[in-house]
């Protein structure tokens, strides 16, 4: 029977996830919840990293009171509204994990995926596992015409590996992230950069 690394003695290696957040009073504690039912099937200890946009409503309150219930939530707070991308960046410059992840907290990245990105990671010998959308049912028609378009423009003007419904969701281990803070960009498109910087 194979050990496990808590019963071997053996470091177990921490996962930061990154959550990005603005104005989501109403939906952090519930994308915790959420949370919380599949990290556990995950060999590893668990950090969560919020990333307060500059949020004008209850926000930075929930947090507060989400870390004093649990040691392992951790927030920063932006002055003001800096954008996501902003919010995604500083969230990986902060993150402490062996393995990060980024997240959306309205669960439109759904938690119960986790555990299936890990094993990629892990036991496929993946560097970085991202998600994508398969269809856009639901989304309205002109968004979508406009998004197919953005996609199709990128792969023309540039050598980033563009997919179609390509989301933030993204498990990565240490050498990713450190190559992802290395570049210069200030006007930075993540999902574009996760694309580019290569790694399997």
């Amino acid at each position: 029977m194979d050990q496990q690394p808590w019963e071997s003695g053996i470091e177990m290696q921490v996962l930061t996830i990154v959550v990005p957040v603005f104005n989501e009073q109403d939906t952090i504690e519930k994308f915790y919840e959420e949370t919380e039912k599949y990290i556990t099937e995950m060999p590893v200890k668990t950090e969560y990293l919020f990333v307060d946009d500059g949020s004008s409503d209850q926000t930075l309150d929930v947090l507060s009171r989400l870390h004093e219930k649990d040691s392992k939530v951790g927030y920063l707070s932006f002055s003001r509204n800096f954008g996501k991308e902003s919010a995604i960046y500083a969230g990986l410059e902060n993150a402490r994990g062996d393995i990060v992840v980024v997240m959306d907290v309205d669960l439109q990245d759904p938690p119960f995926m986790l555990p299936q990105m890990y094993e990629a990671l892990t036991s496929e010998g993946y560097d970085c596992v991202g998600t994508r959308r398969a269809n856009r049912k639901g989304e309205p028609v002109i968004r979508s015409f406009f998004a197919r378009q953005f996609y199709k423009l990128m792969k023309k003007i540039s050598n980033a590996e563009e997919v179609d419904g390509a989301r933030d969701y993204q498990m990565m281990k240490r050498h990713v992230v450190d190559a992802i803070l290395s570049m210069p960009e200030r006007n930075r498109f993540s999902k574009a950069i996760f694309g580019w910087i290569g790694f399997r």
